[in-house]
């Protein structure tokens, strides 16, 4: 294994201001506008020389008090000479009162019901896409199809799925995607979003792989006989590798390093080769790619049940990052994909990273520090006598960077919502009362059992075998 990368890193992205800041404008923000503008002249009197054709002196006359009704300024005159800009609320009429003065009597419809009128939603001018979404029963692809039918920018959604889901605007087929049948489905469709993906950690491997590759190249065939000119995959950042010497953050066109060990990720590989060749084999259809960070929101992958144990195991000499992406914002980039405001291979996450003191931190769970060897000798034997789901190369992307820029959805003008702390919040609560080791879930009677102190000494334990069989086959 190559030498860890040192503890110095390259500076740290600034994370966005968060939701919900006032603006830096006074006036925005229901201030008083900047002091300095002088009173302007009476109704009737802008610009006027005073009396005696003396301009630039002061116009003679009486005091305030002494001063008739029409010689009185604005400020001096009673309710009953002022002009109705003049005036204050109580003493101006019903037709001269502002909404907020009126009462209910004098109020529009609009200003009865006590909410601001809403501003008329603005129609989309540009040209707007048929947009269809495998998958798009549960999920991401649910709220994908939920975002596009509510869309101005979209003139019709198609969703596929297995089943049918719960977005009625949405017009439906239900089949499977690896069915040839769905070219004819897609005949009309400008662009297709393809999220049908089996990335379950309890599946069999071979089926998931079969599913994941088989289903994108019939999308990917199908879509070009039907004339589609986009298709948008999703894989994951995971596919760029984590490494020691990746650069923090890494760029979309960084070499994609990673290898087959870890979960799912021999089928995220094998969907990234299929995009770099669809459009050779298929002119005329463009691919987009998107790589979102660590996902929450939802999901269960090793990423997240790393969360779930006592201890965050860190392995001894790595350098941990961590970067996130809530279900909300990839929902948000694959929008933006779908109607062809980014394109190419697009990684999307949160804005900058955290350290893993930081997340130890945020989270007040206690780090178990286990030396390489030991830490990835259990996991792999523990993955080999299926014990847990999670091969020993899930391990390296808890033990190394794999940060991404997410430049071109920057360039594009889009921003994550979200912060990696709050994300990190968010996972949390999710995976309250869940408890994992080693990748393996374990039920509500094997937590009490087990309890923080006896996953983290099963864990120990483990480790403990491997050595004693270590000595044993030394001296045998």
């Amino acid at each position: 294994m190559s030498s860890p990368a040192p503890t110095v890193r390259a500076a740290r992205k600034p994370l966005p201001a968060r939701r919900g800041c006032p603006a830096a404008d006074p006036v925005a923000r229901g201030g008083e506008a900047p002091r300095g503008e002088g009173p302007t002249d009476p109704p009737g009197q802008e610009g006027a020389a005073p009396p005696g054709g003396q301009e630039g002196a002061a116009a003679p006359g009486p005091a305030g008090a002494e001063r008739t009704g029409t010689e009185r300024t604005g400020t001096e005159r009673t309710g009953t000479e002022r002009t109705g800009a003049e005036r204050t609320g109580a003493e101006r009429t019903g037709a001269e009162r502002t909404g907020a003065e009126r009462t209910g009597a004098e109020r529009t419809g609009a200003e009865q019901t006590g909410a601001e009128p809403e501003p008329a939603r603005a129609e989309y001018a540009g040209p707007r896409p048929v947009v269809a979404v495998t998958g798009a029963a549960s999920g991401v692809g649910a709220q994908l199809t939920a975002s596009l039918v509510a869309s101005t920018e979209v003139k019709r959604v198609v969703a596929l799925d297995e089943r049918r889901g719960d977005v009625a605007e949405a017009h439906w087929h239900t089949l499977d995607v690896r069915d040839p049948a769905i070219a004819d489905r897609l005949r009309g469709v400008d662009v297709v979003v393809h999220l049908a993906l089996d990335l379950d950690l309890e599946g069999d491997p071979a089926a998931r792989t079969a599913y994941n590759v088989r289903g994108t190249q019939t999308v990917l065939t199908a879509a070009a006989a039907a004339g589609v000119h986009r298709v948008v995959l999703c894989t994951s950042a995971m596919v760029y590798g984590a490494l020691p010497d990746n650069d923090v953050p890494l760029a979309e066109d960084a070499e994609l390093r990673a290898t087959a060990d870890a979960t799912g990720v021999g089928d995220l590989l094998e969907i990234e080769r299929l995009a770099a060749r669809a459009p050779r084999a298929h002119p005329g259809l463009n691919v987009t790619v998107v790589r979102p960070a660590v996902l929450v929101g939802g999901t269960d992958t090793a990423l997240t049940r790393y969360f779930e144990s006592p201890r965050l195991l860190v392995v001894a000499g790595s350098r941990p990052v961590w970067q996130f992406c809530h279900v909300q914002d990839l929902v948000s980039a694959l929008e933006y994909a779908a109607l062809e405001k980014v394109e190419g291979e697009v990684a999307v996450g949160c804005e900058g990273w955290l350290e893993q003191e930081e997340v130890e931190e945020l989270t007040g769970i206690r780090r178990m520090e286990l030396p390489s060897a030991v830490a990835l000798g259990a996991a792999a034997r523990l993955h080999r006598i299926g014990l847990t789901p999670s091969p020993a190369g899930d391990l390296a992307y808890t033990m190394h960077p794999w940060v991404v820029s997410g430049s071109r959805l920057h360039e594009a003008g889009w921003r994550a919502k979200w912060s990696n702390e709050e994300v990190l919040a968010a996972l949390i609560e999710e995976v309250a009362g869940r408890h994992t080791v080693a990748g393996r879930r374990l039920g509500r009677k094997d937590a009490t059992a087990a309890g923080a102190a006896g996953a983290t000494v099963a864990l120990l334990g483990t480790a403990a075998l491997v050595r004693r069989a270590r000595r044993a086959r030394r001296r045998g």
